[in-house]
């Protein structure tokens, strides 16, 4: 019966988020436009949902569980030699742009009239994984109201300019004509969340896809070293004392690559695991749709909006300059 009742809390949400999914898919097929940009502006047109006590359950279970299900999914259609391809110096350049993200936040913050903690709360999120990053972080920072509510920002932030970055970045990628290879390193090294990078990048073709899939994972992998960092600069203070261990969903894409690698999935495993991965994010794109709430960047006051803005702007440069003129 426990089963039955925790299955009928996350049905209504789920149900809702796979409706509106169907319906993206149809717009797509029919007008011919990115499938995923439907789902994020439809998901985003239900807001409401969200604020909907018998729908929220579903919605977070789709923006979290399925998306991280979709990622380590995808590893089936990765290989080792794949994150190789990248270069020893694009990996440098990559963990380089994210450090300096992370590290100018502070200064910024102090320009614009911030705290120095919204600025390294901001800048780590920018740099690594977006709201995931933003609550890892938060968790080993001392906890007061001031520090809930740089939480609270910097996830309304980084979520709704990641979700510009969308749709914004592909055009930018279009416009200049890039590789596939730039495209997917420009993609998934300045897009926030896995999901926008996700996004942005199928939307283009799967050889971009999965090409910025896989360099966002090696930011996404660099989520436990930072957090260990600003963990030994807070010494524990205020900190929930927790162990940060790897994310499951990372440890499964990185198992899942190297045995993919090694020739051990058959093609049509994989094929199927990668679409099975590609659903996935769908379904999540149309949950962070719902999720995304446009107005609260305006409650807040421009100078939080600037922070992100210029942070994500900075780690954009970078990787598009690395892309442009090195690649």
């Amino acid at each position: 019966m426990s089963v039955l009742k925790k299955v009928s809390q996350f049905y209504p949400g789920t149900a809702a988020v796979v409706l509106i999914a169907i319906a993206s898919q149809f717009l797509a097929t029919n007008y011919g436009a990115p499938v995923l940009v439907f789902a994020l502006l439809l998901g985003m047109a239900m807001n409401f949902l969200y604020r909907q006590e018998h729908t929220k359950a579903g919605v977070d279970l789709c923006a979290t569980q399925v998306l991280r299900a979709g990622v380590a999914m995808l590893g089936a259609g990765i290989a080792v030699s794949d994150i190789a391809a990248i270069g020893f110096a694009g990996v440098g350049v990559l963990i380089g742009g994210m450090f300096f993200t992370i590290a100018i936040g502070p200064v910024l913050a102090r320009i614009l009239g911030l705290k120095r903690d919204m600025g390294l709360l901001s800048g780590g999120a920018v740099a690594i994984c977006g709201v995931s990053a933003a609550l890892t972080l938060s968790s080993v920072m001392p906890k007061n109201e001031e520090q809930s509510k740089f939480t609270l920002l910097t996830v309304i932030m980084v979520t709704t300019i990641g979700a510009i970055a969308m749709v914004a970045y592909p055009i930018a990628v279009q416009v200049l004509e890039l590789t596939p290879q730039q495209a997917g390193y420009f993609l998934g090294g300045a897009i926030h969340d896995v999901s926008h990078v996700a996004g942005a990048g199928f939307a283009l073709s799967e050889a971009i896809g999965v090409e910025a899939m896989t360099v966002k994972m090696v930011r996404v992998a660099m989520l436990i070293p930072i957090a260990w960092c600003f963990l030994l600069l807070f010494n524990r203070e205020g900190g929930s004392g927790q162990s940060l261990k790897p994310p499951g969903f990372l440890l499964l894409f990185i198992a899942l690559a190297t045995v993919n690698s090694f020739g051990f999935i058959p093609a049509a495993w994989s094929s199927a695991l990668t679409s099975l991965s590609k659903l996935s994010f769908l379904l999540a794109i149309v949950a962070l749709g719902i999720k995304t709430e446009l107005s609260g960047l305006i409650s807040h006051g421009w100078r939080p909006v600037a922070l992100v803005l210029l942070q994500s702007v900075f780690l954009g440069a970078t990787m598009l300059l690395w892309a442009v003129f090195a690649m």
